[in-house]
């Protein structure tokens, strides 16, 4: 007799009979899983490579980056270098904007920039053209002091100062150590006075239900925190403070104008007045240009600008450094002094 039973494959094949059919393989067994798992190995390793490269393009451009700012500083032509001038001429330096140690008219380069021009054996006069509403009082009395000195050395090289826009403040106590200043009529000069600005949160902080909690070592640390109220100590040390600085700008125009002053109750109020009253106060001493004091009052019309030209390394250092710590010095001190 034939057998009729149709033969079984696989697992199934010696199964005895009524036995629980065998599970289904899983996905991960198909025939196919292997190569599932080698594209997703591949993909993985292709993003990783492209990360790497990625990494690398980057320090690539941060190491230009660096060898191009070491290349700066060392191949950048500083500013103070002037190129070699002969023959009679008319010494000029400018100074522009804001007066402070972390900008361009600051007292380290104009009196690097004065040096030079008092130094050339060919300068016939020197022309500090100012352009400036002020700024730093230290820096301002440096370059006053320096002015000063140079005068005294180079007694026959004289200078002058020739008003731009605004020579106020700050601008004006340097103006005051020059034999003379030529204005324009409508130039703003003056404001022979000091302030100490600052902000104050204290009513903000008492709505907002902020309290500022500040602990110091010594009575008067705290003294101009912007977040804690004023006191009466406070202001009046401030208040001496601004009045010796005070007394120090009036000392030094009185000095370097000396007797073409002519005083009147508000000329040390921090008033400031157009180019003519202030020649009519003694502030000034007449009207004119840089080219018209080069050519008619020191009789050397050709003109050699003498100023410190900030180099690109200086100017990223500055950006980066001197700002910043200047920044970081004035949150701090919540408060500080300008003549301006």
């Amino acid at each position: 007799m034939t057998d009729n039973l149709t033969p079984e494959s696989g697992e199934n094949a010696d199964r005895p009979a009524g036995a629980a059919p065998a599970p289904q393989m899983p996905p991960s067994r198909e025939p196919n899983w292997e190569r599932a798992v080698l594209e997703r190995v591949a993909l993985a390793a292709v993003r990783e490579q492209r990360a790497a490269r990625r990494w690398r393009i980057f320090f690539r451009f941060a190491f230009l980056f660096v060898l191009a700012l070491i290349a700066f500083a060392l191949f950048d032509v500083p500013g103070e270098k002037v190129a070699a001038v002969a023959g009679r001429h008319t010494a000029l330096v400018r100074i522009d904007g804001e007066i402070a140690s972390d900008k361009n008219a600051n007292a380290e380069d104009i009196a690097t920039s004065l040096r030079r021009a008092f130094e050339d054996s060919d300068t016939a006069g020197v022309v500090l053209q100012i352009n400036s509403p002020g700024g730093s009082p230290v820096q301002a009395g440096m370059i006053n002091r320096e002015i000063r000195r140079l005068r005294s050395k180079y007694p026959s090289i004289p200078l002058y100062v020739v008003v731009g826009d605004m020579c106020a403040s700050g601008g004006y106590y340097i103006a005051a150590a020059a034999d003379k200043i030529y204005v324009d009529r409508a130039s703003i000069v003056g404001s022979i006075g000091v302030l100490m600005d600052g902000f104050g949160f204290t009513g903000l902080m008492d709505k907002l239900g902020i309290q500022r909690r500040l602990h110091t070592s010594g009575a008067n640390k705290g003294f101009f925190d912007p977040f804690s109220p004023e006191t009466a100590a406070m202001n009046e040390h401030a208040q001496v403070m601004l009045d010796a600085i005070h007394r120090q700008f009036i000392d030094a125009v009185r000095e370097g104008r000396g007797k073409r002053l002519r005083e009147t109750p508000d000329l040390f109020s921090g008033l400031f007045w157009t180019g003519e009253k202030s020649v009519e106060l003694g502030l000034a001493d007449g009207f004119g240009d840089t080219g018209y004091v080069a050519r008619d009052v020191i009789k050397a019309p050709r003109v050699v600008d003498y100023t410190v030209k900030e180099s690109i390394s200086d100017r990223i250092a500055r950006k980066f450094g001197t700002a910043f710590g200047a920044a970081a010095v004035h949150a701090l001190a919540g408060a500080r002094v300008s003549l301006r």
